[in-house]
């Protein structure tokens, strides 16, 4: 069966040999990048082309078609080339940008013919150059993720981006795309390699002569050795388009989304240019749902996942450009101390306030670029809140008020919002996808943060079960009526308050269990439940299941673990834990881990199986990207509000009329 990937998303490749298939709407050439870990080229011989077809595993098509099949070794490839990237570009005389053609399919398949994982190109509009997907090494395996990163100034663009020098960029974009033929141009005598770059065009001097220096004017892009026309949307037709400038200091990687990348419009045709007016250098205006996908809602969520990834890299670009400058002013402050020639001519004070201005200008440039990337995120933000299905939205938001049972399994749900130091008012929403694959641990101990560690034990046990029914009845609204059967798990009778909104609207399975018999009943029914799932689905027929077994998705609420459990009871639960959201057993535990520390490391695998949220501030979650450590907020019913109570009278009437 072929994954069908969306941008972002990756795909494990099981075999060593597999095929790429392209399927265009307009003929294009087929083009292979081989990068670094990095993503960076190591010269023009890293990529494979009409004029130069061949890299170790891999062997491109040589003419333009609207169709193209190659064949990758990844065996072969060789051990300093982590990423092979898939490049599709449209050649002169066809269309003018992918979004006036088809969208274009790419596929990997396996030797036997059968597709791995496909990707269609959607949203793309003025782009000429786009890498399509890209084969990738993790931890000794081969994955493919689908990238649909596209640059619409062109294949020499895209080369610059992935670390050519403007020249070697330019000349092999029009070797590549047959404008100059291969023997015109010595690609080996070109610069390889990219200056160290850090993200949002901070340029500093090399050295101390050029730190006094007036800056200089940037040199005119080199004309191409060989007659013809240079590519349109080439490096040399628009020079310096690279997303980022050089900086004299370590290299910084880009954390551009590949489907939030802003491209610029087309060429215009060589002429005479008009004035811009102040309106063309505005950002465009944000637009709710305008990612890609299939619906409105799998579009917003797209939207959400790449508003939180520009917030990361912009915040990223902004603390290693500031890392920089306050490295390189000690590096220079040591030098004048160190110089005696310095310190003798009496110019040591001069070169330290020189230093220090560096750093200033430098921190000043990268917190106004900070300030416009935090500006636009926080108009789409707005534009995109209220927007939100129910699924996804805060408690306060009006959709609540007319929201109805659906139909339909939502895409992914809402457990609270996520922010940065830099702008704590810019709150993203945190998604997660629904069916849950990994149980929610909420922690109602006071050693998560300093907000726990200040709130009274008692408010803090009742701020985690309010939370937990929170996420319970958001779970059963934006679902089908009787798709989730709810038990809960209150051994002591201490989450009756809490739990007293649930047990009002008749949507639990049965009244709370209590004791270690109650314990014990409800953890052998849900385990007797996954065996026979996992049997009838390993048999081939999973609707042969005994009368009595629900066959509703089950949610187990646990409150107070490990009140009331003992070693079988502790065992059974990390079995669900571990095996039950494979077939539709959810757990939404609240407990104090340190509570639990009698048991000692037996239960470490439990913690680490579920996703730990707190009912207060706190930042203990961090991106797959650059490790921020983002502040985790619960989402709750404003006080006073009957949003919670009118959600779950709608659920329970349709649960009336859903029984034969």
């Amino acid at each position: 069966m072929t994954a069908e990937l969306v941008r972002g998303q990756n795909h494990p490749v099981s075999q060593a040999r597999v095929e790429i298939r392209v399927s265009a709407g307009t003929p294009v050439l087929a083009l292979v990048s081989a990068c670094d870990d990095a993503g960076r080229l190591a010269g023009p011989d890293a990529v494979a082309h009409p004029g130069a077809r061949s890299l170790p595993g891999v062997r491109v098509p040589e003419a333009v078609a609207g169709e193209h099949r190659f064949a990758v070794d990844l065996d072969a490839v060789a051990p300093a080339v982590h990423r092979l990237g898939v490049v599709l570009v449209l050649p002169p005389g066809g269309p003018a940008r992918f979004g006036a053609a088809p969208a274009s399919y790419v596929a990997v398949a396996d030797p036997e013919g059968a597709e791995l994982a496909g990707y269609t190109l959607t949203g793309l509009d003025a782009e000429t150059a786009v890498v399509a997907l890209e084969l990738y090494r993790r931890q000794g395996a081969w994955k493919v993720r689908a990238v649909g990163q596209g640059y619409a100034d062109g294949l020499g663009a895209l080369l610059a981006d992935a670390g050519l020098g403007g020249p070697a960029a330019t000349a092999l974009a029009a070797v590549a795309t047959g404008l100059v033929p291969s023997g015109d141009i010595t690609l080996a005598a070109l610069p390889t390699a990219a200056p160290p770059t850090v993200p949002h065009g901070l340029r500093a001097p090399q050295d101390a002569a050029a730190a006094t220096a007036p800056p200089s004017p940037p040199p005119a892009p080199e004309p191409l050795p060989a007659a013809g026309a240079p590519y349109p949307g080439s490096a040399a037709a628009a020079p310096g388009s690279s997303s980022a400038d050089t900086i004299g200091g370590p290299p910084t990687i880009d954390y551009a989304h590949p489907r939030r990348r802003r491209t610029t419009t087309e060429p215009p045709e060589p002429g005479p240019r008009a004035a811009p007016s102040p309106e063309a250098d505005r950002p465009p205006a944000p637009v709710a749902g305008d990612a890609s996908g299939w619906s409105l809602e799998e579009r917003l969520y797209n939207q959400v996942w790449g508003m939180f990834e520009d917030l990361a890299r912009t915040v990223a670009a902004y603390r290693s450009a500031c890392d920089f400058a306050g490295s390189r002013m000690d590096r220079e402050l040591d030098d004048a101390l160190s110089d005696p020639r310095l310190r003798l001519a009496g110019t040591a004070n001069a070169a330290r306030d020189a230093a220090r201005a560096r750093h200033d200008e430098l921190v000043a440039q990268a917190k106004a670029v900070l300030d416009r990337d935090l500006a636009q995120l926080i108009a789409e933000s707005e534009v995109v809140e209220p927007a939100l299905p129910a699924a996804y939205a805060r408690w306060a938001n009006p959709v609540w008020h007319g929201h109805g049972v659906p139909e339909e399994a939502p895409l992914a749900l809402r457990l609270g919002d996520l922010h940065l130091p830099e702008r704590p008012d810019l709150r993203i929403p945190m998604l997660v996808r629904a069916p849950l694959e990994r149980g929610l641990w909420i922690d109602n101990g006071r050693t998560g943060s300093e907000a726990a560690m200040t709130m009274d034990t008692d408010r803090l046990r009742r701020a985690a079960m309010d939370m937990a029914v929170a996420h319970a009845v958001r779970l059963l609204a934006v679902h089908p009526g009787g798709r989730f059967s709810v038990h809960v798990i209150d051994a002591a009778g201490a989450g009756a308050a809490s739990l007293a909104p649930l047990v009002a609207a008749g949507v639990l399975a049965g009244p709370p269990a209590a004791g270690a018999a109650g314990v014990t009943r409800t953890l052998e029914a849900l385990t007797r439940r996954v065996d026979l799932v996992q049997m009838a689905v390993r048999a081939g027929a999973p609707e042969e299941l005994p009368p009595d077994v629900d066959v509703a998705d089950q949610l187990l609420i646990v409150h107070d673990f490990p009140h009331g459990f003992d070693d079988r009871a502790v065992t059974r639960l990390r079995y669900l834990a571990d095996e039950g959201p494979a077939v539709g057993v959810h757990l939404l535990m609240v407990a104090d881990r340190d509570e639990a520390s009698a048991y000692g490391p037996l239960l470490d695998p439990l913690w680490r199986s579920l996703m730990r949220l707190s009912p207060v501030p706190d930042d203990h979650l961090a991106d797959p990207w650059v490790g921020h450590a983002w502040t985790f907020e619960p989402d709750l019913p404003p006080q006073g509000s009957r949003v919670l109570e009118q959600a779950l009278e709608r659920i329970a009437a349709a649960r009336r009329d859903a029984r034969p």
